[in-house]
């Protein structure tokens, strides 16, 4: 007599909840909550947009805070040489390359894009990064230079770092014309507070991410998320931001760069207006090669005069 030996039925794979990130602030070197506890939605870009995250939804408060974390930070950053600060800005690139995946898919969801597109934008990206470092040691004999005067005296004219820059981030190239920004500003010795695309905001968050952890110290870099036009006014207008740079006001719902200009000049801030022309503000092609404008807008030019042969 035979018998069969039936073999057990295979259980069904476990179901799962998708672990959904809520992102948040950076601010100090620290992923602070907004102090206001508010979080908004962020979707894809595309004929059916599909839920990615949420994004917390920074407020007045934040943007304070963020300002105080700057100002503590910009003194060390400024007094570090050129040479440093270039290693530094080299450092964010290899991070970004470790994790070039990641940001392929967020800038590939967030901007519309196709993969080979997203590709070739991210490293765009980290190139930016790359091509800033190697001006950290070099702009200032580029930009600066010795002044001939009538009389025994050495004149020489030096660039230095403004201090505290704001910076809205452009609303549609969320990575690389994010870096296109950012890099500029911190490479000669500023701090940056920035406000990120609304509606794309997720490749500026794990930008952050690289930052805490490549070397750039903390306070150097801080990022906020929310809404453009409910955060912008209070960077342009607060006393302790010597310059700003309204790129991100193309596009913003809400905003009028002009405006944000009028606030800013209250307490006489360098003001880099958004591209275009009038009223109208067009977000710039940072495909192209990028110069020394950007770099050249944050720095004070100090002259000094110094008697020949003492």
């Amino acid at each position: 007599m035979s018998t069969t030996t039936r073999k057990p039925a295979k259980s069904a794979a476990p179901s799962r909840v998708d672990v959904r990130k809520t992102y948040k602030l950076y601010i100090g070197g620290k992923f602070p909550r907004s102090e206001s506890g508010r979080s908004y939605e962020v979707f894809s870009t595309g004929r059916s947009p599909k839920f990615l995250a949420n994004a917390a939804q920074g407020s007045r408060k934040d943007a304070r805070d963020a300002v105080v974390a700057a100002r503590k930070a910009q003194s060390g950053w400024a007094g570090a040489t050129a040479y440093n600060r270039g290693q530094v800005l080299y450092r964010v690139a290899e991070v970004m390359e470790s994790r070039r995946s990641q940001f392929v898919a967020e800038v590939q969801a967030a901007e519309g894009l196709t993969a080979a597109r997203a590709e070739a934008n991210v490293s765009a990206a980290i190139d930016r990064w790359v091509w800033y470092a190697g001006w950290s040691d070099k702009f200032a004999q580029v930009l600066g230079g010795a002044n001939p005067v009538a009389g025994p005296f050495f004149n020489l004219s030096s660039p230095e770092p403004t201090g505290v820059v704001a910076a809205l981030a452009p609303q549609g190239s969320s990575l690389l014309g994010l870096v296109s920004v950012v890099a500029p500003i911190i490479v000669s010795g500023n701090t940056a507070v920035v406000l990120a695309s609304q509606e794309r905001p997720v490749p500026a968050i794990t930008l952050a991410e690289a930052l805490a952890t490549s070397d750039v110290p903390g306070g150097v870099v801080n990022l906020i998320t929310g809404v453009t036009s409910e955060v912008a006014p209070w960077l342009a207008s607060h006393r302790d931001v010597n310059a700003i740079d309204l790129t991100g006001a193309a596009d913003a719902p809400d905003v009028v760069w002009g405006d944000l200009e009028r606030a800013a000049a209250d307490n006489l801030k360098r003001v880099l207006r958004p591209a275009g022309s009038g009223v109208t503000a067009v977000e710039p092609d940072f495909t192209a090669e990028p110069g020394l404008e950007r770099l050249e807008a944050f720095l004070e030019t100090k002259t000094v005069w110094h008697p020949k042969g003492i």
